[in-house]
Order: C-alpha cells, then structure tokens, then sequence
C-alpha cells in the first residue's frame, strides 16, 4: 500500500467535490481512523505516521480552499476537535482543556495538534463540509441539513472514506419559496 500516493489522490478528489460545496473561511472536519487505514479495528492499531501525512496533506488543501480545518478525536476525548484558536475565537467556540494523545485522540489529532499553528481544543463545531475516514461519524460536527458526499475513490488503505456537506434548511409552509 503506497499510503503517500493514495492521499494525494484523496485530496485531488476532496477539491474536486467540495470547492462549490464551501465557501471561505467554513469549517471543514476531518475524522479519521488510522486504524482503520492499516487494516486493524478502530482504535486498536494506531498509525501516527499515517495521522501525520493524511493532516499534513488536508492541512494544505483547506488553505488553498481558504478553510478552517478542525480534526475530530475519538471517543476518549468526547470526539472533541483540534482546531486553530483564530477559527475557535471567530465562531466563539468553546475551548476545552484536553491535549489529543494517540490512545486518547488518535493518530490524525495528534498530528493537527503538532502541526497546526496555535491549536486549541473544542467540543462541538457546526462545519460546513468534512470527510470521514474508517467511519470515525463526524454527522455530530456538521450542519444540518446533511448531505451524503460520494468519493469515487472510496477507500484509502482499507478504510471507508465518506464526506458530507451541507444546505441551509427548508423553512415555511406550502406558500414557502426558496433559492436555488
């Protein structure tokens, strides 16, 4: 498995199907099982360096799209998120006390934690769009009304890969009328 050449492929896909789906300065999460990507279960066969490349990777398409990258832990740390404290103050998020470690955050949070520029931990955002990679669920970080995003390129390593976007909701009655 050439981890480094799937990636790239990944992240070719992530900006081909989300560049209309976004608009700047959203936030875009990623959750991500490196686990999952080796082959193991969640949890259980963790892969920093594959948290590190796949971060560093979608660190630098969320600039080129002119996003805010927040990366989901898991479950041990309340599936809170690493993202820039400039992204946190801008949309008042709640900042949580909690250092993602690789068995209680994972490898891919771990690797925003070092990699990011003055990261802070949250509990909840209300993203635009994200990918989820070796079904982490980020649905719980997304906006509703939620929208399936299908990859052609559906797996990277043996991990699910799968993303979700997002649309204001549908609000009134029969006399209701919307934007396209």
């Amino acid at each position: 498995m050439d981890i480094e050449f799937e990636i790239d492929a990944l992240m070719e896909e992530v900006e081909d199907l989300f560049h209309d789906k976004v608009t700047q300065d959203d936030i875009f999460v990623l959750g991500c099982s490196t686990s999952e990507i080796a082959g193991g279960r969640i949890g259980k066969a963790s892969r920093p360096e594959f948290g590190m490349l796949l971060v560093k990777a979608l660190v630098e398409k969320t600039k080129k799209l002119n996003l805010f990258l927040a990366v989901q832990g898991c479950e041990h740390i309340n599936r809170s998120l690493v993202i820039e404290r400039k992204a946190a103050i801008k949309y008042d998020l709640e900042i949580v006390s909690v250092i993602p470690a690789l068995h209680a955050g994972g490898g891919a949070a771990v690797a925003a934690y070092q990699l990011f520029e003055d990261p802070v931990m949250v509990e909840f955002v209300s993203a635009s769009a994200g990918i989820d990679i070796g079904e982490t669920h980020i649905g719980m970080h997304i906006k509703h009304v939620q929208i399936p995003v299908r990859f052609e390129k559906n797996q990277l390593g043996f991990a699910r890969v799968n993303g979700l976007s997002s649309r204001p909701k549908l609000i009134g009655g029969e006399r209701a009328q919307y934007s396209h």
